[in-house]
């Protein structure tokens, strides 16, 4: 490609400079911002706190909701004198590095904020229309993806909360919680004190739902009003705390995208994982205290050397989770039994759903463009080491499923997270007498870079937040993409303010069940389809879903 000349290239930048602002906000009035001692500030439990005002919204970042020592269940936070500021992004909590970064198109797409890290990272950000005035707003509480290993409350640009806040006269919550090693290392056979580490995670999500039970109504939300939401790794957060009886009462909707994973740890694997972290680390039961101090980039080690030696001495390499490793682990005691197996959750019966997919998830051909030019012939052969015999059932069923398909689709097609939440909402509409179950599908294919992110995974996120100009490096940033954040985020509002998605531009959007399959498409036209891929899923479950 040819260098632009200066000129060129300082004009553009003038431009871009001159609207950058309406479109970060998706076209909100002004970006101008008031932050002083009389400004946004509320009241907690802990003491005050004082955060800013854009465009009419109370935004707070960094609250603190809880404390921990490494491996201990969380505490209530210290409380402090006169007023906090929490204007920033608190710590999030330490993990790997991000593999992402070193893809550049794939950065640029995601346009990731990692933040810094630190082990004191239970805090929240809150973006609210007001403050104490007593109305009781619904309450939208956004757990992040990156399975239980990665991801913070601020690493996309789609998870600001401010259109959401605005445009639905909502109070929306995001927030950071312990990860991986930190989070879900089970050491509890090596005493009391660490009874409950493999869940130390878990218990942090716990900590801050009752938090915002505690403090949101300071901050202009309704306490008996809350949705819990999140994607991937957040859907699974979801689904796990639907079937954790400490979080009961704490949220009254529930919606996952791309997270339906309906099983967790078991306790004998996750121990086993444990026992070979403590050996890596050259400790035996007499010195184990001494973990409690080891440098972190040490520990995340040993942990995930020890999650690869178990996986390996399995003979199905997952112990039959769709996440193996940084889980919550089913102890007895924190977490009962598995979230969905073999049954919904009864403690949740009463909580209305949203569960769905992207068509394409992790689209082969964005990261490996070349698959685009591979003939149909060799995407066969490729599907044969998969569906073997089952093959050519496959391909008529995904032609009725998917008529006039290309053959990419074949490959590009997502039955990863589809076939779990299908099973998740029929376990969910099959309990008598439960709140309903809503289904879809995100459709919708970005312009991105000549199409190649498709419906990829986390593509959805901009649309539900109403942030498909602030994140345009993924969604395009053009008028169909707004078009359709609109009425996505209008559904996913009304879900939480009434336990019904309902939109403008939307059709009637009908409850889910086994026998229906209603499933609401979310593209350029939104529709509705019954039990469109029923066939073709039957199919897939001959062989095995894949898990991480």
């Amino acid at each position: 490609m040819k260098k632009l000349k200066l000129p060129i290239f300082a004009a553009l930048v003038l431009a871009l400079g001159a609207c950058g602002n309406q479109s970060r906000t998706n076209g909100s009035d002004s970006a101008e911002i008031h932050a002083s001692a009389s400004d946004a500030v509320a009241a907690t439990s802990a003491g005050k706190v004082a955060g800013y005002v854009q465009n009419g919204i109370n935004i707070f970042k960094g609250i603190p909701y809880a404390k921990a020592e490494r491996f201990q269940a969380p505490q209530a936070p210290d409380s402090w004198e006169g007023v906090r500021s929490c204007r920033s992004f608190g710590p999030t909590s330490p993990q790997a590095e991000r593999a992402g970064w070193q893809n550049d198109e794939i950065a640029f797409a995601f346009d990731w904020d990692d933040g810094y890290t630190g082990e004191d990272c239970q805090r929240l950000n809150i973006w609210t229309p007001a403050i104490a005035d007593g109305k009781k707003r619904p309450v939208m509480v956004w757990l992040h993806g990156g399975g239980f290993a990665a991801g913070s409350g601020q690493e996309l640009p789609g998870y600001d909360g401010a259109n959401l806040a605005k445009d639905g006269d909502a109070v929306v919550v995001t927030l950071n919680h312990r990860l991986n090693v930190l989070g879900f290392l089970d050491l509890s056979e090596f005493g009391e004190k660490y009874a409950k580490s493999g869940n130390a995670g878990l218990l942090d999500l716990v900590a801050a739902l009752r938090w915002v039970k505690d403090n949101i109504a300071n901050f202009g939300g309704d306490p008996d009003n809350v949705t819990i939401f999140g994607q991937s790794g957040g859907g699974g957060k979801v689904t796990t705390l639907l079937g954790t009886p400490s979080a009961d009462g704490l949220f009254h909707k529930a919606i996952v995208q791309s997270g339906s994973m309906l099983r967790m740890m078991n306790a004998e694997n996750s121990r086993r994982i444990g026992r070979a972290a403590v050996e890596e680390l050259g400790l035996n039961p007499a010195d184990i205290s001494a973990i409690d101090t080891i440098p972190y980039e040490h520990l995340l080690a040993a942990g995930e050397k020890a999650i690869a030696k178990v996986k390996a001495e399995l003979a199905d390499n997952t112990g039959g989770t769709f996440i193996f490793g940084w889980a919550p682990t089913v102890d007895g005691d924190v977490l009962p039994t598995h979230p969905f197996e073999p049954e919904a959750p009864a403690q949740s019966k009463e909580v209305p759903m949203m569960i769905g997919t992207t068509l394409h998830e992790f689209t082969a051909s964005t990261y490996v463009p070349a698959l685009k030019e591979m003939p149909k012939e060799k995407i066969i052969e490729n599907l044969k080491q998969r569906y073997g015999e089952n093959t050519e059932d496959f391909l008529t069923a995904f032609e009725k499923a998917f008529p006039g398909y290309q053959p990419i689709d074949l490959i590009d097609t997502d039955f990863t997270f589809r076939p779990g939440a299908v099973e998740q909402g029929n376990l969910k509409s099959a309990v008598e007498g439960a709140a309903p179950v809503y289904m879809y599908m995100f459709a919708w294919e970005s312009p991105v870079m000549d199409g190649r992110l498709r419906s990829t995974h986390c593509i959805e996120i901009p649309f539900v937040f109403n942030n498909t100009d602030r994140h345009a490096s993924m969604t395009g940033g053009g008028e169909d993409a707004r078009k359709l954040g609109k009425i996505m985020s209008e559904a996913w509002l009304n879900f939480a303010r009434t336990g019904k998605p309902a939109a403008e531009g939307m059709p009637e959007w009908p409850a889910y069940t086994a026998e229906n399959g209603a499933t609401m498409w979310f593209d350029n036209n939104c529709h509705v389809t019954n039990h469109h891929d029923k066939e073709l899923l039957d199919i897939v479950h001959r062989a095995p879903v894949r898990g991480f």
